[in-house]
């Protein structure tokens, strides 16, 4: 890899989404990477790409926080910006769960209050992505070419398949709705998924990423897991170093992340803090060695350790898999319905999956409401990770 110039990183410490402290934090967080308008001219039409998964309350850890949003989006519009701010969340593209979901997560409330508006605009669109490695055209949601300048506003956590969710994996909310399952089913693997991930940060090329990580989540995230404060707003033009920082904060080796590992292989950064520039708090004040992450571990990672029968053997035995809880289970198919492969179906109202035909995407425990779905991981695969 060829010498890499140190892009800065912003880290500011916020422990609580209380209002003035969050707003506070932001402007220091603009300061450290330059001026506002150093990124946005006065008149632009600016997205805030935040993450909504999915119908969520704030305090419940899966969604960008309404008080951090309303604070990046005032910001902005008394620069003088206009702000829209909207997902792509799981389930259908349509009006009706826009809707839902704006008013669920609190971001409703904050958009009448500072005057933002919300996407509305269900349309799609084929956008060239020439510097994509897997994915030269992307179907991407309609507002991305109605605006002038991206933001991407995510929030940090974990993930059953990518092992962690941040400012490049936000950018998958660009996919309109359902378009994101055939995503899935192309590409199952998770070295293929975390370049198609890549892929389309790239492709939306967000002049600024912010992450929401005053209170992230750890476990089985991105929805089923549990909040933990963690207390830092992170920033920067570069997802990917933003990435590198939030992960070390959790206690992850970067580079075993499959969307930093891509962006290693890439060249897109180093997947280490040697070529960042950490402006703020010292970054020792956030370490987290107890921050539970689910392990990630694929037929990928056998290959070339063992002999291809031997894997094909032990990777039924190995991988991990779906388990539905029956009893806390409501019965309102949402992980059928979410299900790129369609293996789920509905027996006597409660799901019962094929696990033959399963690509271990995890969409099913990402869009359960009540936490019904556990995922299994032997524990042999953290034996076999050591090969």
């Amino acid at each position: 890899m060829g010498k890499l110039k140190k892009e800065i990183v912003s880290l500011i410490e916020c422990k609580d989404y209380d209002y003035d402290l969050v707003k506070q934090s932001v402007v220091k967080s603009f300061e450290n990477l330059g001026e506002i308008s150093k990124f946005i001219n006065k008149g632009d039409r600016v997205l805030l790409k935040l993450n909504l998964l999915m119908k969520k309350k704030p305090e419940d850890a899966t969604t960008t926080h309404p008080m951090f949003t309303k604070a990046l989006a005032e910001i902005l519009i008394n620069y003088g910006a206009e702000v829209i701010i909207g997902d792509s969340p799981g389930g259908p593209y349509n009006i009706n769960l826009l809707k839902g979901v704006y008013r669920a997560c609190g971001i409703e409330e904050i958009a009448n209050e500072v005057g933002a508006q919300l996407n509305y605009n269900t349309n799609v669109v084929e956008i060239k992505n020439e510097e994509g490695l897997l994915l030269k055209k992307i179907t991407a949601i309609e507002v991305l070419q109605e605006v002038d300048k991206v933001i991407s506003v995510s929030k940090l956590k974990t993930h059953g398949m990518m092992m962690f969710t941040g400012a490049v994996k936000n950018m998958f909310g660009i996919v309109a709705g359902l378009e994101k399952a055939e995503y899935h089913v192309r590409m199952p693997g998770n070295v293929d998924f975390s370049n198609a991930l890549v892929d389309i940060c790239v492709a939306s090329k967000p002049v600024l990423s912010f992450m929401d990580g005053i209170i992230g989540m750890e476990g089985d995230g991105p929805s089923a897991g549990d909040p933990r404060q963690i207390g830092a707003v992170i920033a920067s033009t570069s997802p990917y170093h933003l990435d590198v920082v939030a992960t070390s904060i959790i206690g992850l080796i970067p580079v075993k992340v499959p969307t930093i590992e891509r962006c290693v292989e890439r060249g897109l950064c180093r997947g280490t803090l040697e070529d960042i520039e950490l402006k703020g708090e010292n970054i020792d004040k956030f370490m987290i060695d107890d921050f539970i992450v689910p392990e990630i571990r694929s037929l990928d990672l056998l290959e070339g350790k063992l002999p291809k029968f031997l894997r094909d053997i032990l990777n039924g035995a190995l991988q991990p898999r779906p388990v539905f809880i029956h009893d806390r289970c409501i019965g309102c198919r949402d992980c059928a319905n979410s299900c790129p492969p369609e293996v789920i179906k509905m027996i006597n109202k409660k799901p019962i999956v094929d696990l033959h035909g399963c690509i271990r995407c995890f969409c099913c425990q990402e869009l359960c409401p009540v936490k019904a779905v556990d995922i299994h991981r032997p524990l042999l695969m953290k034996w076999l990770a050591k090969l």
